[in-house]
């Protein structure tokens, strides 16, 4: 007998609306949280808490850009606007209606003789302004409505977030408060969904509403000043004056290769054509092509150059200085530099040098009644020879002998025999040995101060890689005394550096920093992110824009302005401030070709001619 054959019955084919449906639910299961609490004034998604918060009251004036401080709070939360359109015929009835009944009042209240209402007065100038603006069609009118949902590990965590932002509210009189019982309202109206579902909103105007949009970046565009880039969030010009500011300093931070000194130098040509005078010192003759395009003067300072800075120089009185002072001011100077080439010094090594130095002078005929216009300055081989017949100096004497008759008197132990007369000087210490390159910027840097001091003029003086000298704290020291005076000779510090732990790490760091008008912070590396974040109160946004934007790109502070810049440059000035290697070998080999076509045709120019038979 044969069995039944039995077959599965097939699954009836889905159509595509059920596979759909299918889909969003499986998005919607994946997506969802495990599970959501609502309580009376909170909800729980999962391990988080969410409180909604709704604005039910307004001043009678908004001040634009009244609702940044919030938006810019460093808090987790998730703020919903709705602007309902209103009928603008209703409201001009309802608004001619509240007109006539407030007018009545006054009317009332003036026949029983009572004292005028401002209260009463002032609304019906407001409601018969708005009338007007309502009927002639300049503004329109909307029901609007601001939610703000704070979210949170811990409801103490969202009760301080909650008081933080009512407190900033209230001081712009601005009340917001919990949507008690419509937790579940709440969070759906802030839902990316576009859905009003708590509509509790406020009757506003064109104008109050317009003042609460939350896109509105600060603005650098002055009437004079150079052009530093481009505001990455509106795309206008960043025109700035640094001459404008209490004090024209500026720092600028940033890794290797994220574009400081090309920034710098795009500053420097564009200041030069202002007619302000350029000084730098260049670790690595980054600023010598540049120099010598402006026709400036390239000096290289080095232990075998024949350039050469006698640290004893004293600086030309201006009107208003002291020679007694001068002279002074240079000794503490001075102790500071050898404080530096020797590795430090005792206390009591400290007075003995302190001592020499001014009987060094002395024996070249300086005191403090001296013309310091007709005196020659001693040399590094007369304070040894001083230490030499000094009690407690012999010590010194021997440890000072590298720099006047060792190898390192090349440098240290010659009279000056260099000027500053051209728009741009660059000082070159790159072929300075690495030990000595702390000694050598702060001689450079001794000799130029005391340059500045001597002539008033507009100048801009920068320092590149400055950490080198911040890891000395004499001469960390030095700089930031220059720092909080050079406002008084009308010149601008520019301290550029990429090591910025080491810059930071110094007990001067900071207050160069906080001595600074102008701030540029570029790209940055993660191990020093959040060195930059504390230092600048930086918010998570704008710590993570520093450590994704591209080479020229950043954060540009002026004062308590800041915007995100994007350092421009023409093709004429993007040629003279390279530093891109390949760009620079491109230049290189350019110039060689066109030397070799200019060769030829002097060749073919020069050539004799021949008549030859044809």
């Amino acid at each position: 007998m044969d069995l039944p054959f039995f077959s599965k019955k097939p699954k009836a084919k889905k159509d595509d609306k059920e596979e759909e449906r299918d889909i969003i639910q499986q998005v919607a299961d994946l997506v969802a949280p495990p599970a959501l609490q609502i309580s009376s004034n909170h909800l729980q998604i999962g391990g988080k808490f969410c409180r909604v918060l709704f604005v039910f009251t307004y001043p009678r004036h908004l001040v634009t850009n009244w609702f940044s401080p919030i938006l810019t709070l460093d808090k987790e939360m998730n703020v919903s606007m709705f602007i309902h359109p209103a009928d603008t015929n209703v409201v001009l009835n309802q608004l001619r209606k509240k007109v006539t009944q407030v007018q009545s009042q006054i009317s009332i209240e003036e026949e029983k003789g009572k004292v005028r209402n401002p209260v009463l007065e002032t609304a019906l100038h407001d409601m018969e302004g708005l009338r007007d603006v309502l009927q002639q069609g300049t503004e329109k009118f909307f029901y609007f409505g601001i939610y703000l949902a704070l979210f949170g590990n811990s409801l103490k965590e969202i009760d301080e977030v909650e008081n933080e932002i009512r407190s900033s509210l209230e001081s712009k009189l601005v009340y917001a408060k919990p949507a008690s019982f419509q937790q579940e309202a709440a969070f759906y109206s802030i839902l990316p969904l576009a859905k009003d579902e708590l509509y509790i909103n406020s009757p506003l105007n064109t104008s109050p509403i317009s003042s609460t949009f939350p896109f509105v970046s600060s603005d650098l565009s002055h009437n004079k000043g150079i052009l530093y880039g481009i505001n990455r969030h509106n795309n206008s010009l960043v025109l700035f004056d640094r001459f404008s500011m209490e004090n024209a300093n500026s720092v600028i931070f940033a890794k290797s290769g994220a574009g400081k000194s090309y920034t710098v130098k795009l500053e420097v040509l564009r200041s030069l054509m202002l007619g302000t005078d350029v000084i730098a010192i260049d670790p690595e003759n980054e600023y010598q092509y540049l120099t010598e395009t402006v026709g400036g003067s390239y000096i290289k300072i080095s232990i075998n150059s024949p350039n050469h800075i006698n640290p004893f120089d004293l600086p030309m009185p201006a009107r208003d200085d002291r020679p007694a002072d001068l002279l002074r001011t240079n000794i503490i100077n001075l102790v500071g530099l050898l404080r530096i080439m020797l590795g430090g010094l005792t206390p009591q090594e400290d007075a003995v040098l302190d001592k020499a130095l001014s009987e060094t002078y002395a024996s070249r005929d300086i005191t403090p009644e001296s013309d310091f216009t007709k005196v020659t300055p001693p040399l590094m081989g007369d304070l040894k020879t001083v230490l030499e017949n000094m009690e407690g100096g012999l010590a010194i004497a021997q440890r000072l002998e590298k720099y006047t008759t060792g190898s390192y008197a090349g440098f240290f132990n010659q009279p000056t025999n260099i000027a500053i007369k051209n728009k741009m000087v660059t000082f070159s210490i790159r072929d300075m040995e690495e030990e000595l390159r702390p000694v050598a910027m702060y001689v450079v840097l001794h000799y130029i101060w005391n340059l500045i001091r001597a002539q008033l003029k507009k100048r801009i003086l920068v320092v590149d890689e400055a950490w080198v000298m911040m890891k000395n704290e004499d001469a960390a020291s030095f700089m930031f005394g220059i720092a909080k005076r050079c406002r008084k000779y009308f010149l601008g510090l520019t301290t550029i550096t990429q090591d910025v732990a080491d810059f930071m790490t110094s007990p001067y760091g900071k207050p160069i920093v906080s001595n600074s008008s102008i701030q540029l912070l570029m790209k940055q590396s993660p191990s020093t992110i959040e060195i930059i974040k504390q230092t600048f109160n930086l918010t998570d946004q704008e710590k993570y824009l520093l450590l994704e934007c591209n080479v020229g790109e950043g954060i540009f502070f002026a004062g308590l302005k800041h915007v995100a810049i994007k350092v421009v440059a023409s093709y004429s000035e993007d040629q003279v401030i390279t530093s891109d290697p390949a760009q620079l070998l491109e230049i290189e080999k350019a110039k060689t070709e066109l030397s070799e076509q200019e060769a030829v045709q002097k060749q073919q120019k020069d050539k004799p001619l021949t008549n030859e038979p044809a």
